[in-house]
């Protein structure tokens, strides 16, 4: 089975949601882990942390899909 890449503009759309989620996960566990955390019950403060984690691993994946799209897009033009 033969996989084809995606086109440049949609993985450039791709990457800039990604790393917008990333980004938004990023700052909802910092305000569940640090700001909000005496509010919180011990399994959403967990999940908190993790989301401190995810978020900026998303936001990576998405720069480095970002960096791919714009190098397709130079050698397509």
């Amino acid at each position: 089975m033969k996989s084809h890449p995606l086109h440049p503009q949609r993985l450039l759309i791709l990457a800039n949601l990604s790393m917008t989620i990333g980004v938004l996960l990023l700052l909802l566990g910092i305000a569940g882990a640090y700001v909000y955390d005496q509010h919180l019950m011990l399994g959403a403060i967990v999940a908190s942390h993790a989301l401190v984690i995810l978020g900026p691993t998303a936001l990576k994946i998405g720069y480095v899909m970002r960096l791919l799209a714009q190098r397709q897009l130079t050698l397509t033009a």
